[in-house]
């Protein structure tokens, strides 16, 4: 009697605490979640917003592009001959594949042989390609055009901007800094994973890149497909390789010096997405660590910026934090880790509207902008889900400057390469090490913990998710061996 006495203090001690922990943890996944809702909600609001600019700008044509009277400059042009000086700089770096289409394309520029500089910027560490580029260069020299080769020793700044034919809109308003143009996709059909990405870079460049121009707010260059005025890089300082997004620096110190950008939706350039997983993966690493890592730097830079207004500000930030941190983490830590932990937790009040609903109305204005694949909206849900987080992950080293915060590897690419290249057997010791590293542990790990709950909530639950749950774990598991994309015979 007397053991029985004593030990039940301990006892009540024991379940205070247990209580006390779960507390604890059901007040964080309440919090997690109102956070999570309100930052959904913050952009549900930013896709309305959109979508009413943008069907304005069509159904009224108030696209700010169509203002310019750019035939009448390039009728004056014609007339006059009076052609501006015009540098188109290549990148290069290792591109057996392409290297030809991209200086041949330049070199066919409709643009007088006397006021066009043509500069390959080749980085490539393989002496065989160096020698072939050269000689595509020489070949092009003795057909007229004056082209530059130019190798370098060192890999310090990364990118360069190449000529489309908008210079009429630069000389016909002189406070315009840049003109960008709309990416074509020419391999959108080779694979699922390409079709998937042609519908999150359409709705980008149809709605994204239009609204900023239509309602002259910030919206950043891509890199390529876009003409920038000299004096505006001069003006913002040139470019800085601080970062793995150069082209992102130089457009925001510009904007914040008041140059004004404008673009040309119906001007489409020709690009090629990554068809192999492991080149998508590169890619976004790169894509969501940079612009990351540039928020960090640049902060400071962006709130004491004196040409600058509040708003302008405001709208930087907001670029940089919201569209690329946020939604990233959003994703991730909403769909496809708090929600499947109140299939555990059912106590948890959640909203299902607003879990439900304005993720599917985001979805829906995404998808429409290319109707063609309107059919693959589930697979397109599942695949961003799975891939936010490798995003996540690398907007976290951006944000924190870890390791490999500014390694820059480049995004393979493969032109007619899948076509021409002759499909041989490597070695059994080699095929076992091309398996090994297309396995992703983490992306594996967390098709587990999304196949545990959704089978918890099967057997148990009665939120009715597991449908989903089952299959966003088969696309995590999908993901973790890289079975996603084009396949290369090792």
């Amino acid at each position: 009697m007397s053991n029985i006495v004593f030990q039940e203090p301990r006892i009540r001690e024991h379940i205070s605490l247990e209580s006390l922990g779960e507390g604890i943890r059901l007040n964080i996944l309440t919090n997690a979640i109102h956070l999570c809702t309100a930052m959904s909600i913050m952009l549900f609001i930013e896709r309305v917003y959109m979508a009413i600019v943008i069907t304005c700008a069509k159904c009224f044509e108030k696209k700010r592009y169509m203002k310019h009277k750019s035939d009448a400059m390039k009728e004056d042009l014609e007339q006059n001959r009076n052609y501006p000086m015009v540098l188109v700089q290549i990148p290069m770096y290792n591109e057996k594949e392409v290297y030809k289409l991209s200086i041949g394309a330049v070199c066919g520029l409709s643009w007088p042989a006397d006021r066009l500089i043509v500069q390959v910027l080749d980085d490539s560490t393989n002496r065989s390609i160096r020698e072939l580029v050269v000689n595509e260069c020489e070949k092009w020299k003795g057909k007229g055009v004056n082209v530059k080769y130019e190798t370098r020793n060192n890999r310090n700044g990364y990118k360069a901007d190449f000529l489309l034919r908008t210079i009429p809109y630069l000389l016909e308003n002189p406070e315009l800094g840049l003109v960008q143009a709309k990416w074509k996709f020419v391999n959108a059909d080779e694979c699922m994973m390409t079709r998937l990405q042609e519908m999150s870079l359409d709705y980008h460049f149809s709605v994204e890149q239009e609204v900023g121009s239509s309602t002259c707010s910030f919206f950043g260059f891509n890199g390529s497909a876009g003409v920038w005025r000299i004096q505006a890089l001069n003006d913002a300082g040139g470019w800085k390789d601080r970062t793995t997004v150069e082209d992102m620096d130089l457009a925001i110190r510009a904007n914040l010096r008041g140059w004004k950008f404008l673009y040309v939706g119906d001007l489409e350039v020709q690009n090629e997405l990554p068809s192999t997983f492991k080149a998508y993966r590169i890619q976004q690493q790169r894509w969501s660590c940079g612009p990351a890592n540039l928020f960090r730097k640049m902060l400071k830079e962006i709130l004491l910026s004196e040409h600058a207004s509040l708003y302008k500000k405001f709208q930087v930030i907001y670029a940089f934090f919201v569209r690329k941190i946020i939604a990233h983490w959003v994703t991730l830590y909403f769909y496809c880790i708090v929600i499947p932990i109140i299939v555990v937790h059912p106590e948890i009040d959640l909203v299902k509207p607003l879990a439900l609903y304005l993720p599917a109305t985001v979805t829906i204005l995404n998808a429409a902008c290319t109707w063609r694949s309107i059919h693959l909206i589930l697979p397109w849900i599942l695949f961003e889900n799975a891939m936010s987080l490798h995003r996540a992950n690398a907007a976290l080293i951006g944000l924190l400057e870890g390791s490999g915060v500014n390694e820059w590897v480049v995004t393979e690419k493969l032109g007619y390469a899948l076509r021409q290249r002759p499909s041989l057997r490597a070695p059994w010791t080699q095929e076992w090490q091309f398996i090994i590293r297309r396995i992703h542990l983490h992306e594996f790990l967390m098709g587990l913990y999304l196949m545990h709950t959704a089978v918890h909530d099967l057997m148990y639950g009665n939120n009715h998710f597991y449908g989903f749950l089952f299959m966003q774990a088969a696309a995590f598991f999908t993901v973790g061996v890289s079975n996603v994309g084009t396949f290369i015979p090792n």
